[in-house]
């Protein structure tokens, strides 16, 4: 036995290490190499577990988001068998193995929360990497802006929309999410002091950041990356200034954007505007509307994990669009991998069930991020809190949920932000 402990107490402290690189890895891996973030996310979730097998410590289990997760993450396990007696599992095979893996989602959140970022030093360190990541970005789409390439020489064509340091068209969600916590310690640090410059560099640092997002050329990051701002400055009394500046000076760059920046004002106002006119018999209203029917005949299971991929294409579950302009809802010509919409996505794989499940998920997430933000919480928690509120906002279109890189960003930022308000300094 005494073997045993010193054996363990050798081993912890390597675990403890590897856990922290590991999450601090994930960051710069999603910006570049997804399958190896999955590795990184994968190696601290095992470190986990490891420790809690060999100091007995499974209290973490208890948590209610946890419990939930397990629950969501069972829940589509079992809609996804293939049981054709049963109407489970549509998907087949693959189906059952991809939602057995779901798991590994909640398993990373708890590693981030109760373990890999207890110490305040390896959150410093995670928040460092993300507003590094956040300026990697925002440099690219700049230097593209101006230059018409970026700084690995991808230009525009073929594209509408800046690509930042990547060569498609993604520069913009993953800096949506990044700029509330990446921004809102600097800008409460810089506002706080005394210097002649601070406050004057404070709202330079804001437009700059509201003028990317316009520039980029993305209309629902751009909308979310104004949403989370507002969110920051209500809850945030020293940044309201700012953020209001930030929106007006996004109102005035908008207007100016025919001549400044074409593209983007082609994007973001004349598309967007008919997008929302037509939005029916758009191809984001069909896909919602074939997701709601694939619910409609499987209410109570969908039709298991990801197999809105394979089912989409059958001719059962056309149907006419919301307008009636198209009589089989778009056909097979409109399918895509998944919905573009999480709650969306959520029905079709596990029926109303697994709709509510989710949505029960994603309360017992946002109920720990939001507690105490009225009462001076710190401006990473308050910035968190507005990253994970419009990435769960339901009225958006969306990459699947479970999708690197953008699902790797909000499983990051949702495990630091519930770390963040675990290991928070007590109120006096």
């Amino acid at each position: 036995m005494t073997l045993s402990l010193l054996s363990a107490d050798r081993t912890l402290p390597a675990l403890d290490r590897v856990a922290v690189v590991s999450v601090l890895l994930t960051p710069l891996l999603l910006l570049h190499a997804h399958g190896f973030a999955e590795a990184s996310m994968a190696v601290a979730s095992l470190c986990f577990l490891g420790h809690a097998a060999l100091t007995r410590q499974w209290g973490w289990l208890a948590t209610p988001w946890t419990r939930m997760g397990l629950i969501w993450s069972g829940w589509l396990v079992i809609c996804s068998m293939p049981i054709p007696a049963l109407g489970l599992g549509e998907g087949g095979w693959p189906s059952l193995g991809q939602a057995a893996m779901t798991v590994r989602f909640p398993l990373f959140l708890a590693t981030m929360e109760h373990y890999a970022l207890r110490d305040p030093r390896a959150r410093l360190w995670l928040r460092n990497i993300v507003a590094a990541g956040a300026l990697y970005i925002a440099a690219n789409c700049l230097f593209q802006f101006v230059v018409g390439r970026n700084l690995y020489g991808h230009s525009l064509q073929g594209s509408d929309t800046l690509t930042g340091p990547f060569g498609k068209s993604r520069a913009g969600p993953p800096l949506a999410r990044m700029l509330m916590p990446a921004l809102a310690t600097p800008l409460v640090t810089l506002l706080g002091r005394r210097e002649r410059w601070s406050s004057p560099l404070a709202y330079a640092l804001m437009l700059s950041a509201i003028a990317i997002m316009v520039l980029i050329g993305q209309r629902m990051p751009l909308v979310l990356a104004l949403a989370g701002m507002a969110i920051v400055g209500l809850l945030l009394r020293p940044l309201r200034p700012v953020v209001l500046a930030g929106g007006l000076a996004g109102m005035l760059l908008l207007a100016a954007s025919p001549v400044v920046a074409p593209t983007a004002y082609n994007r973001l106002v004349v598309q967007f505007a008919a997008l929302l006119e037509k939005f029916p018999s758009s191809h984001y209203g069909e896909l919602y509307t074939r997701a709601l029917e694939i619910g409609i005949q499987h209410p109570v299971t969908g039709r298991g994990f990801d197999s809105f991929r394979y089912g989409c294409e059958q001719p059962r579950y056309f149907r006419a669009s919301l307008d009636g302009k198209d009589a089989d809802g778009g056909g097979a010509a409109i399918c895509a991998a998944h919905p573009h919409n999480f709650y969306v996505q959520a029905l079709a794989d596990g029926g109303f069930v697994g709709l509510a499940l989710f949505c029960a998920l994603a309360l017992t997430w946002l109920m720990p991020l939001a507690r105490g933000l009225w009462r001076g919480a710190t401006p990473v928690r308050v910035g968190l809190f507005a990253s994970i509120v419009v990435q769960l906002f339901p009225f958006q279109s969306t990459s699947g949920f479970y999708t690197l890189p953008l699902g790797g960003w909000f499983f990051l930022l949702l495990g630091w932000g519930l770390a963040e308000f675990r290991h928070r300094v007590p109120e006096a």
